[in-house]
Formats: C-alpha cells, structure tokens, sequence
C-alpha cells in the first residue's frame, strides 16, 4: 500500500530514477553543509539537554555565520578557587615552603598539586568528583579499585582510597548487580522420605524454664517427619537416658 501510494503521487512528474549503488556515496563534508542543518536535525531532546545546561541555542539567520558549541567543566575551576579557602592545604603549602614537607608543590597555574595530581579540599567538592567518577553514563558504576586507580590519575586528598571503597560499598545499584565468586553449588541432595509412621524423627529441647511442681524444667520436643506429628514431653536436666527412654514409653 505505501508503495502504491507513491506511485500515485510520482506518475505526475517527468523524471528518471536511477540507481546510485552505496559503496559510491561519500561522506558528507562538513564544510558544503548548510549551517542551519544541525539546529533543524537536532532532536528536541537534544536542545532540551542543552538549555537545562544553561547553554542558549541561537539559530542563524544568514548562510555564512558559523556555530561553535564548546561545553567545558568548571569541577576543575571550582578546585583551584577552594584550595584558597582551606586552611589545611595553607598551612601544608607553608611548611612545604619551610623545608618542613615534602610532597605537595604549586603548579604553575597557582594551584597546589601532590606531584601532578590536583589536591582537593573537603567537603562537597570531594563527594562531586566520586559521583562523577561513578555515577556517570560514561564510568558505568566501577569497582572500588578501577575508580580509585582512575581518580588518582588525576586528584589527590588524604584517606582517598578509603572514602572512595566507603562510597561503592553505599550503592545500591552496584549492590543490586553484584556479580558472585563463589563456587556453584551442587545438586540439591534430599532426605530420604519415611515409608512408615515414627520411623524417622527429629528431636529438639526447649531448656532453662521455670521448674514445675513436679520439678521438671525441659521440654522434649519430637516430631514425626512422615505425619508431623509433635510429643512434648516435660523432664528436668541431668535425668539419664533410661529415665528418659521410659518418658518416650509413657
């Protein structure tokens, strides 16, 4: 039926279909498109995603002008700016500079570095830069051990790996999916079924009551497995088995 209905509509016109094969069509370059392609082809989620980022979409109005679209975290920015403000980092960078330290330097951009590793402050800083590192469409929830190595590539604070395996250990997704190592387990190996009536029992003690007039202070519990059926008989502790073996009789 659709093609049909195309064919209805293309008898109209005078033209020639041919048949370009696809191992012969090149990509496209960019720089012959129109550059008002991208914003007509854009989804709208896309554009959605885009001005929840507070980045503002500005369409073009002739065929020359341009549109770069550069998108840059200011996680790194915001670290720089807080080390300013931490008394503790200060004061190491005081002592490093006394000749009392080793170990942190200041980078040529002003910031202080562990070697090339950026030192963070505490507070939400630190928790930003885990949950980036793990929450992440592109981290995909790592292990303890991935996500510190990745981190440490990169950023620096005292009790790093600690604070990073206490995070994983929280997530509830990583907890939903763990994967098991144990081995697996064999075939399930059942009890024997009882063909006939009290021929095979379990027995139990319900111990340290309180004493009865008759000074008993246990109860013995057993039961059939074939029909369920439960005995209580009451005796008191330290009676020998043929005292109790006279109970059962009872």
């Amino acid at each position: 039926m659709r093609q049909r209905r195309w064919l209805e509509l293309l008898k109209d016109f005078d033209m020639e279909l041919e048949y370009h094969p696809g191992k012969a069509n090149k990509v496209a370059d960019a720089l012959s498109r129109r550059p008002e392609a991208f914003f007509i082809n854009t989804p709208k989620k896309i554009l959605e995603n885009l001005r929840k980022m507070g980045i503002k979409v500005i369409y073009p109005i002739t065929e020359g002008m341009w549109q770069n679209l550069q998108v840059q975290s200011s996680l790194i920015d915001r670290i720089k700016e807080a080390q300013q403000n931490d008394s503790k980092l200060q004061e190491i960078w005081k002592q490093t500079e006394a000749g009392l330290q080793t170990g942190i330097r200041k980078h040529s951009d002003g910031s202080l570095r562990f070697g090339d590793r950026l030192c963070v402050s505490s507070g939400n800083l630190r928790t930003e830069v885990i949950t980036e590192a793990h929450n992440t469409q592109y981290s995909i929830h790592p292990g303890s051990t991935k996500m510190y190595k990745d981190l440490k590539q990169t950023f620096w604070w005292h009790g790093m790996k600690k604070e990073v395996a206490r995070f994983v250990s929280r997530c509830l997704i990583c907890q939903q999916v763990k994967a098991e190592h144990q081995r697996t387990a064999g075939l399930l190996q059942p009890l024997p079924i009882p063909e006939w009536k009290w021929e095979h029992l379990t027995i139990d003690f319900v111990t340290r009551l309180p004493r009865t007039q008759r000074v008993n202070n246990t109860i013995w519990v057993i039961i059939d497995r074939l029909t369920k059926s439960a005995r209580f008989l009451p005796f008191r502790v330290g009676q020998s088995t043929e005292a109790l073996a006279e109970i059962y009789m009872k």
